[in-house]
């Protein structure tokens, strides 16, 4: 059995281990597939994400699927040889977020990947029954694995609240942003913008639904959007980049009342914020935490329009190469999209 370790900044070791057996309620599941998500990326790059330091060594990866390998005691619902998509938080279900359904913001909330709690880069993870779903047969498990973007996308929507024929813009073309772009076309958004550095992301923000795209080195993203609107700006602006001045582009790119939607975790711990044009506007101004009950719908989502997703999958590489992966993503080199990790 093998873990990938991120035993330092910017480095990986894949190391032997013996999985524990599942406890009562819990499924031991053999890891097929493993995305690698940008919040991996600022642990392994700049030692933390989101205000929380890295603590080393630490097991990476939260995108996961797998095949049911052993049930513990108690486990009535699956059994080995089920394909699964696996959740990677781990709730009390008892404080008062849990109790009325927000459970994204649970007071005691686990979730794997963190510090002092392994993720899924690691060959099998026992885990709650509770916290598996089932893999739709058409799905292979690599593809699968964008279950858990597209839920966090699925998430954002409940503050941008897409409304038929409205316009949107997406800061960022990773694949936070290009699942973004696939949901708002699928829920029926009228012209939607995507920002991007990269030129190939460029391209696969096309392919997921945009209509047109600006790159930031070549024109000033805001401008361009106020000039294509006649000056009004967008209906909702979706911030999945988190650099830089990316959050007040948003703002400003935004029409009156426009709803400004932050998904992205920017490297940074505070923000300046253009207070003033976000008043004068009266937006809306929403962070995103993770996501909250929207993994069965992106499973439906992405079995039912595999094609419009799948192509962001540009990677599959085996655990072995977890250095090689992590260094093309910084890197934004070989037409790098979505690298999945294959245990």
């Amino acid at each position: 059995m093998s873990v990938a370790l991120l035993t330092r900044l910017r480095t990986f070791e894949v190391r032997p281990y013996e999985p524990e057996p599942p406890g009562p309620g819990e499924v031991q599941v053999r890891v097929a597939a493993v995305g690698v998500c940008g919040s991996d990326l600022h642990n392994f790059a700049e030692g933390g994400v989101g205000g929380m330091p890295c603590v080393y060594p630490m097991v990476l990866g939260h995108e996961p699927t797998g095949v049911v390998s052993a049930v513990g005691a108690g486990v009535t619902q699956w059994s080995p040889g089920d394909r699964v998509a696996l959740e990677a938080a781990h709730y009390c279900y008892h404080c008062e977020f849990c109790m009325s359904g927000r459970h994204n913001l649970c007071h005691h909330v686990r979730f794997l990947s963190n510090p002092g709690e392994p993720g899924f880069f690691r060959d099998h993870v026992n885990l709650p029954a509770v916290n598996l779903l089932p893999l739709p047969e058409k799905l292979g498990m690599a593809e699968g694995t964008l279950f858990e973007p597209i839920s966090i996308a699925l998430h954002s929507f409940r503050f941008g609240q897409p409304k038929l024929g409205e316009t949107a813009a997406v800061i960022g073309a990773g694949p936070i942003g290009l699942v973004t772009i696939a949901c708002l076309r699928l829920a029926g958004a009228g012209r939607i913008w995507a920002v991007e550095p990269v030129a190939h992301r460029r391209e696969m923000a096309r392919l997921c639904g945009a209509d047109a795209v600006i790159d930031p080195a070549q024109a000033d993203p805001v401008k361009e959007v106020l000039r294509d609107t006649g000056g009004r700006g967008v209906d909702m602006v979706f911030d999945c980049a988190g650099k830089d001045d990316t959050h007040n582009q948003a703002i400003q790119m935004g029409a009156p009342a426009a709803r400004i939607v932050i998904t992205a975790l920017p490297g940074e711990d505070r923000l300046p914020i253009d207070f003033f044009t976000l008043r004068r506007k009266e937006q809306w101004f929403f962070p995103v935490r993770r996501s909250n009950h929207r993994s069965e719908l992106a499973l439906k989502l992405l079995a039912e329009h595999t094609a419009r997703f799948a192509h962001m999958v540009t990677h599959r590489w085996p655990l072995e190469r977890a250095q090689q992966a992590f260094e093309t993503l910084e890197a934004y080199a070989d037409g790098v999209g979505k690298i999945v990790l294959l245990p």
